[in-house]
């Protein structure tokens, strides 16, 4: 017997409103604690699921809950389901990990048990069953561990019902088998970062607010249980108006044998961000100092893009510096270039303004870029730069203007034989510099330039900051040896070092590592491809002219379009040869072939219909009359980390030629 979606889903919230009225959730906690105190004793490593099931079976709780869930299914309706926040579509489903509890290792449990007052939503309209909706997404980051809540349709009262277990123990804060207790944890300052992005109906996304939670006041809370209403900001220019209020729960597990004082924990936050500020106070008065001497050496420095401190998503200014750090993909992007592409195909969008003025500046923290998908300029270079150094390149940030004199910054690379590299990380694209010596005699020919950059002010990675100190700025007369003081005025190594390596202060965020994409490159190819077709015949319904699909000739057009996306990451054309001889060969005597590939950055059939449509030659593919005439069309999506994704589509025709 098979249910409709959303009789599914009423069935499932029931289910979830049943165990929810039983405190399951409790009652299963309180069998694994004395299970692994009891029961497993010291000597076990790890609780499986099977002693966890028989625990519960012994004492009943598994009997409680099926007695409980006796109902008919004639007698569900629509109304039941006490909140509207279950009705909505999930188009990515969750994918659930088991995994084992290690009781040698010590966790903190932090649930979020719903919001209120996300006043932006109070006149929200009824949300209808199976009705795609607005939702909420929370991203979890913590000591190298990421989390994501499931989507929960937006709400004045969003109904976030979800938990994360952090690991706090690490082999590096004692033995490896010895238990972290209070004071070893009280020295983790690292915060726990939470990021909360709306994503809308149409899959665009949007930063909502970012907050970095202080989690040790759980140390000096009875039972190793506390429970907090967190205030989140807005970003951006509106970092002083309130978004709405999260109920969070932390809990120690397991469980500390002696707590620690309240006194000792607000001593000891104290005392960090005393040594923070201070060493913040330090690095802005060495910063003013250089700036000074940076001014004297030329007057017309005070007009160059040298930027020692920006602005993240919570209007706090930090060093530059401190948005770059190594970084590592794994297994995840293979070379250099692959990780060019995919900051290429994370999404660009410039800081929002609420009316005129211009461009609003604002950078993200590499968690807020990452859990949105997007972000301007700067957000693709830093990132870009920080998985370069990661392949151990020497890389750097460049600030600077492109035409127009447009800000913009971008990523150098400086290779062992001093080759200047450009990586351009919105397009993926790579100049080589050649510079122009401007004391050469007029008949001696100079290179030009093919890169769109116009000016240079300065270059930074996670340890230099230079500031250029060359009679011009322009890119193309510009030397690139950053060990020649005469030319780059550098900072002090260890002044960045005090305030921007990891763990030099409590307010640096923590660098989060890339995760697996979550899309089926195959289903979601094949779900655009078929909205296409559909998109396609209604389209020449409405001219009056009838559609007739060729299969193997949609086929024959796959290799062309993975030739495609390999020359953008490698930049190198392979394959073309034997995709012309298959079309040849497909396409019989007299007739005509034309085809027509386009590249886009998101999924949404609809939009990139219309936007096909708007080139003539595609235009004149999909509304083609002739004799014999028949249409193809073959969509292929590339999934890349952060479930960012490349789609190319190619439309084509052939047809019989009448003179």
């Amino acid at each position: 017997m098979s249910l409709p979606p959303e009789k599914a889903s009423e069935l499932k919230q029931m289910i979830h409103d049943q165990l929810c009225k039983m405190d399951v959730h409790g009652r299963i906690r309180e069998v694994l604690a004395e299970t692994l105190h009891e029961e497993l004793g010291l000597e076990s490593q790890h609780l499986s699921e099977e002693d966890l099931m028989k625990a519960l079976r012994r004492r009943g709780i598994i009997d409680d809950v099926v007695k409980e869930l006796n109902f008919e299914m004639h007698h569900q309706e629509v109304t039941t389901t006490p909140k509207l926040p279950t009705h909505f579509v999930d188009r990515e489903p969750r994918v659930l990990k088991r995994t084992n509890i290690d009781p040698s290792r010590r966790y903190l449990y932090l649930q979020v048990l719903g919001g209120k007052a996300f006043l932006e939503y109070l006149q929200e309209p009824e949300i209808l069953p199976g009705q795609v909706c607005s939702t909420f997404n929370l991203c979890v980051h913590f000591r190298n561990q990421r989390f994501r809540s499931k989507p929960v349709p937006c709400a004045c009262e969003p109904d976030f019902h979800d938990g994360f277990l952090l690991e706090l123990h690490r082999d590096s804060l004692g033995d490896g088998c010895k238990m972290a207790d209070a004071t070893t944890m009280l020295s983790i300052c690292d915060p726990v970062h939470m990021v909360l992005v709306r994503t809308d109906t149409s899959g665009d996304t949007t930063l909502v607010a970012s907050y970095f939670l202080e989690w040790r006041s759980v140390l000096g809370s009875v039972n190793g249980t506390t429970n907090l209403a967190v205030e989140l900001l807005g970003v951006g220019t509106e970092c002083k108006v309130s978004v709405g209020i999260l109920n969070i729960k932390l809990e120690l597990y397991p469980q500390i044998n002696q707590t620690l004082s309240q006194e000792v924990v607000r001593t000891q936050l104290s005392l960090e961000r005393q040594r923070t500020a201070e060493k913040e106070r330090l690095f802005l008065v060495y910063a003013k100092q250089w700036w000074r001497e940076y001014l004297q050496i030329r007057p017309s420095h005070n007009t160059r893009l040298v930027k020692i401190f920006a602005q993240d998503e919570n209007w706090i200014n930090r060093p530059v510096c401190s948005y770059v750090r190594p970084l590592r993909a794994g297994r995840l992007l293979d070379t250099p270039r692959q990780a060019a592409r995919f900051v290429n195909v994370l999404g660009y969008e410039r800081a929002p303004v609420v009316g005129g003025g211009g461009k609003q500046e604002q950078w993200c923290t590499l968690l807020a870029f990452l859990c949105r998908n997007k972000g301007d300029c700067e957000d693709h270079a830093n990132l870009l730069c920080s998985l370069l150094l990661g392949y151990g390149l020497d890389a750097y940030v460049c600030i600077g203007t492109k035409a127009k004199d447009i800000p913009h910054a971008w990523v150098m690379t400086c290779s062992t034989d001093g080759t200047i590299i450009f990586w351009e990380s919105l397009t993926g694209h790579r100049y080589i510099h050649k510079p122009i010596n401007p004391d050469d005699p007029p008949l001696v020919e100079q290179p030009k330039p093919l890169y769109p950059y116009r000016t240079i002010g300065c270059v930074f990675s996670h340890q230099r900051f230079l500031g250029n100190c060359q009679p011009s700025d322009a890119v193309e007369l510009c030397m690139f040896d950053l060990y020649d003081e005469s030319k780059w005025k550098p900072m002090s190594e260890e002044a960045i070092k005090s305030v921007c390596s990891p763990g030099s202060t409590t307010s640096l965020p923590p660098c989060p590592s890339l995760c697996a994409s979550m899309i089926d490159a195959a289903a979601v190819s094949n779900e655009i491809e078929l909205q296409l077709r559909v998109l396609v015949s209604e389209h020449r319904k409405d001219l009056g002219l009838t559609t007739i699909w060729d299969d193997q000739l949609s086929y024959l057009l796959s290799p062309a379009l993975a030739a495609y996306e390999t020359e953008r990451t490698t930049g190198i054309s392979a394959g073309n040869e034997e995709f012309q001889d298959a079309i040849r060969r497909a396409v019989p005597d007299k007739h005509t072939f034309k085809g027509f590939p386009i590249h886009f950055l998101h999924r949404n059939a609809r939009r990139a219909f219309v936007t096909c449509l708007r080139s003539s030659f595609c235009e004149e593919i999909i509304c083609c009359r002739g004799d014999q005439m028949r249409l193809a069309v073959r969509v292929r999506a590339f999934p890349y980390p952060e479930s960012a994704c490349a789609v190319w589509i190619m439309f084509a025709c052939k047809y019989r030629s009448v003179v």
